[in-house]
This record gives structure tokens, C-alpha cells and sequence, in this order.
């Protein structure tokens, strides 16, 4: 499973919701998606404006985890 940690980066790069959507170029409903883990893709362009706005790497924002077994 993927999980997302932008809330994570946000919160260390002090930017909002609504200041990075303006940033990258997406509405604050499809970057809330993605931020609260909802999301099923992401464009790599979209990723790629995210990363270069908060001056970080891809790993830092997706985290692959092992799924538990039932």
C-alpha cells in the first residue's frame, strides 16, 4: 500500500492547503484527495510540481508499506 505523507511536508514547509494548489496548479479539493490518502493516482507532472514546490524528494511525500495479512 501507498500511504501519502503530504500533510507531513506541509506542515514542515508552513504552506497550506489553498497556498501550495495555487503553487501547483490544482484545485484545493483534488489536493485535499491526495492529502488525506483518497487519492487512486497521481500524474507525475502533478507529483513533480508538488516536490519542486515544497523542495523535497517523492520519498518524502509517498511511503510504500507492507499490507497486513488477515
Amino acid at each position: 500500500m501507498i500511504r501519502v505523507d503530504l500533510d507531513v511536508m506541509m506542515a514542515m514547509r508552513r504552506i497550506s492547503l489553498n497556498e501550495l494548489s495555487q503553487k501547483v496548479g490544482i484545485t484545493p479539493a483534488n489536493l485535499s484527495i491526495l492529502k488525506n490518502n483518497r487519492a487512486k493516482a497521481i500524474r507525475f507532472s502533478t507529483l513533480d510540481a508538488i516536490c519542486d514546490v515544497l523542495n523535497c524528494r517523492v520519498e518524502d511525500i509517498l511511503v510504500h508499506e507492507e499490507e497486513e495479512t488477515k
